[in-house]
């Protein structure tokens, strides 16, 4: 996707060879616009397949999963990182590694919101070694669901998440798929 690709290497910092900022139009300020092209394209790529709930990880992927779902006419589910009180008892519940937070902790869905034979797109911001993915994809097989893609906006190529994707026989669709960042550059695919 051109238009996301301009942007992350117009406003994007790199730091290190394996953090990329993209706080300032993704995922702390949001471009509403450029959102409304993500999930355009995300259906598009998606057209294909039956899709019942898209299901995303707070915080940052809610906005975008909310704009996916408009062209898919869909509810979103998010998961939610902390137990709070008005969250049901009856969860399903997944441990989740956090490549940029550096910490794992578990993520939890309210069982009545994800049932038996939907079809579940997940949709997210980054992919990096793919944990939080797998924690998602964890969570609709408890629920008896089927996953039947992943769409991400913007992928690192050089970690390992797109392989443990892929190796569970699951669709993996990225905007934006970095094959490096060296010299404060973003290399793409």
């Amino acid at each position: 996707m051109d238009l996301l690709k301009e942007r992350i290497v117009k406003e994007g910092r790199v730091i290190g060879s394996s953090i990329l900022k993209v706080d300032g139009f993704l995922n702390h300020q949001i471009d509403i616009q450029l959102l409304n092209e993500i999930g355009r394209e995300f259906k598009n790529r998606f057209s294909d397949i039956k899709v019942d709930k898209i299901l995303t990880i707070e915080s940052s992927g809610i906005g975008l999963a909310c704009i996916t779902a408009q062209y898919f006419n869909v509810p979103v589910v998010f998961a939610k990182k902390a137990l709070s009180l008005n969250l049901d008892k009856d969860v399903y519940v997944a441990d989740v590694f956090s490549y940029t937070k550096n910490t794992g902790y578990n993520v939890f869905v309210s069982a009545k919101y994800l049932s038996k034979g939907e079809n579940v797109l997940i949709i997210d911001d980054f992919l990096a070694n793919g944990q939080a993915a797998l924690g998602l994809i964890n969570i609709i097989e408890q629920a008896g669901a089927t996953a039947v893609g992943v769409g991400i906006v913007i992928e690192k190529g050089f970690q390992q998440g797109r392989n443990h994707i892929v190796e569970k026989g699951i669709r993996l669709e990225s905007l934006a798929i970095i094959k490096s960042m060296e010299d404060n550059k973003v290399i793409f695919e």
